[in-house]
Formats: C-alpha cells, sequence, structure tokens
C-alpha cells in the first residue's frame, strides 16, 4: 500500500505548509459524489486519526483513513500548472471510468 508525490507536489505541500505556519502533512481521502461516484477530498493534517495510513515520499507525510485507502492505494499525487490554472492530479490505478468534467471517479 502506497500514495506517492511528485516533486513538484511535495514542494507545493511543503511550500503551503510552511506558509500555513502549522500543520503535520497533507490529508488524502475520498467522499461519494458527482455523477461517478467519488471524489478526492486534500487538506492540511494537523493530527493524526486513529486507524490513518501514514506515508512519507519527499519529505512529505500523507494521512488517508482506512476506507478511502481502499480507493485510492496506488494513487501519485502531482501539482501541474496550465497558463493561470493550477491544481493537483491524482493518478490512480484503481479508476475504472470517471466523469466527462473530470471532477469525479468511480473504481
Amino acid at each position: 500500500m502506497a500514495i506517492s508525490l511528485t516533486e513538484s507536489a511535495a514542494d507545493r505541500i511543503k511550500n503551503f505548509l510552511c506558509a500555513r505556519g502549522q500543520g503535520i502533512g497533507l490529508r488524502l481521502g475520498v467522499r461519494k459524489t458527482g455523477c461517478s461516484g467519488f471524489a478526492y477530498v486534500i487538506n492540511y493534517a494537523d493530527e493524526v486519526r486513529p486507524g490513518d495510513a501514514v506515508f512519507e515520499d519527499r519529505g512529505v507525510k500523507v494521512y488517508v483513513d482506512p476506507e478511502s485507502l481502499r480507493l485510492i492505494d496506488g494513487t501519485t499525487v502531482d501539482f501541474v500548472k496550465q497558463g493561470l490554472n493550477e491544481a493537483f492530479r491524482f493518478r490512480n490505478p484503481n479508476v475504472k471510468g470517471e466523469c466527462g468534467c473530470g471532477e469525479s471517479f468511480s473504481v
């Protein structure tokens, strides 16, 4: 089981945490939503929650709850800039389909 980060994603997370002045890493999860079933949820991690899986990549800790982990195990998190737009992108090997807008996925 693993969650990995690209260098770009790790740098962005480190910069966000430094600017925020607190936090122990990144919290990654999923929620039921959208036309395809699930959407990614990304936030700061301020504490370790019971049952969290903890991964460390490129100097950043990533915290994932057990329910989300079964859907996103093996995912690589990237951070991309395209023109004026910038966003985290997810390469999840478990995805079987995505909605047309790219906001949700199914497994």
